[in-house]
This record gives structure tokens, sequence and C-alpha cells, in this order.
């Protein structure tokens, strides 16, 4: 009798590993809804604060152009985010 031993599938994994990953980051639109501002509203102003990098030094230098806002939970980034949108409403 052979009995066989059921393996991960590399899609099953991958969908894991998609899974974990999202749960570690903090995307725009859950920022924009904690922070009650709307998704557009909050892209611009983010957009704006990364140019002001005396007040903001990490937040331009985290975020790639083209790319989705998001940071990682606790990051100095993620807390400059939250100032630059609170100070906005």
């Amino acid at each position: 009798m052979t009995t066989q031993t059921s393996k991960p599938t590399p899609e099953s994994v991958s969908s894991e590993a998609t899974s974990s990953t999202k749960s570690r980051v903090v995307t725009l639109e859950q920022l924009a809804t904690e922070m009650r501002v709307p998704p557009r509203d909050a892209r611009m102003l983010l957009r704006l604060a990364a140019k002001q990098t005396k007040q903001y030094p990490n937040l331009g230098k985290e975020h790639v152009a083209r790319q989705p806002w998001q940071w990682t939970p606790g990051s100095k980034s993620l807390d400059e985010a939250r100032k630059a949108l609170s100070t906005s409403a």
C-alpha cells in the first residue's frame, strides 16, 4: 500500500503568499477610509506631501512613482502619510 501525501500546488502556495503579504501592507484605500478622506483626494494630498521633503522626509523616499501607495504597518512613512492626511482635513 502506498499513501500519497498531498503537496501544495504552486498555485495554492502563491495565493497563500499573496494573501499573507496583503495583510502585512496598509493600502491607500485602507488609509483613506481610516482618515475619512476620499481615496482620490488622499492620493492628491500624498503626492503634494511627498514633494515637501523637509516636513515629510520618508514619504517621498519610500514611494515609487507609478506604483500604488502602500506601507508596512508601523513604518515612519505611514505615520507621515497619516499626518499629511490629518492636517488637510
